[in-house]
């Protein structure tokens, strides 16, 4: 939960676009980040007769988000599913399953279409030629969003802003308390180098979300890469505390809660730009 999710970038640099709050050049840059490129596939034309295949060809972000302007979406929404808990989907079975698979998907709001990453990366995947840790600039990284039917139907288990940031509140006190109860000292090389990398993206964290979304979204979508930075510091078993089966499994216990609010967080700020469009209708 450091980093953002694709679909996150999708989201809130594509609703920046659709508003024409920013250039196709910069939102296809910051939807991209540091993978090689990003195409859709499988996206409806927008001339094409009712209940025609979509077109298979591979298109270009900016293009892609251009022509579900011209369908008709207003907005673009996040999901982060995990398995027992499909957060920000409403169906059908074929999207919720490749949704699932992917761990998120993004939700075209007002033409029925959602959009799933498939990753694919060549490169070394764990070791460098130094025997060190490989770089982001080492694995070349395409993803290709697969365009699927999606149910016009209120998503599963999205809070609002308001009560996300009260959840997270609470959230961030219980991950605190966990990790002192469970003896989870915080400290070695790799929680340094996690809890660094949050502190990074602090930082730079009023650009994660793109022009247009409310400062209240930009706190609390930091507040929850804060609570899931604790929450990954715990999962690590080099961490401190828990080496035996039964204790990393009350750590899991402990800490399933925490990450499931973080997680409903981490939506509800991506979804704030649609939120704000409806209350404003």
């Amino acid at each position: 939960m450091l980093d953002e999710p694709r679909s996150g970038r999708l989201a809130a640099w594509g609703n920046a676009l659709l508003a024409g709050l920013v250039s196709p050049d910069d939102a296809a840059h910051r939807i991209t980040g540091t993978d090689a490129s990003h195409r859709v596939v499988d996206l409806p034309e927008r001339s094409a007769p009712s209940g025609a295949a979509p077109d298979p060809a591979p298109v270009g972000l900016t293009l892609a988000i251009g022509r579900l302007r011209a369908l008709g979406a207003t907005g673009l929404c996040v999901a982060l599913p995990v398995a027992g808990h499909p957060l920000g989907l409403s169906g059908p079975p074929e999207f919720n399953a490749r949704a699932l698979e992917a761990g998120e998907a993004v939700i075209a709001v007002g033409v029925g279409l959602g959009l799933v990453p498939d990753v694919h990366r060549a490169g070394p995947q764990e070791v460098g030629a130094d025997g060190g840790p490989v770089s982001e600039s080492d694995v070349h990284t395409e993803v290709l969003w697969r365009c699927l039917p999606v149910r016009e139907a209120p998503p599963a288990d999205v809070p609002s802003l308001g009560e996300a940031e009260r959840e997270l509140a609470e959230a961030l006190r219980e991950a605190t308390e966990a990790l002192a109860r469970l003896n989870v000292a915080g400290s070695g090389p790799v929680a340094a180098a996690a809890l660094e990398a949050y502190r990074a993206r602090a930082e730079r964290g009023r650009e994660v979300l793109a022009p247009g979304y409310p400062p209240r979204a930009v706190r609390v979508l930091e507040l929850a890469q804060r609570v899931g930075a604790l929450v990954d510091i715990a999962y690590g078993p080099e961490h401190g505390g828990a080496v035996s089966a039964s204790e990393i499994a009350a750590r899991s216990e402990a800490l399933r809660p925490v990450e499931r609010t973080a997680r409903r967080a981490q939506v509800a700020a991506y979804n704030a730009y649609v939120e704000q469009r409806l209350r404003q209708a």
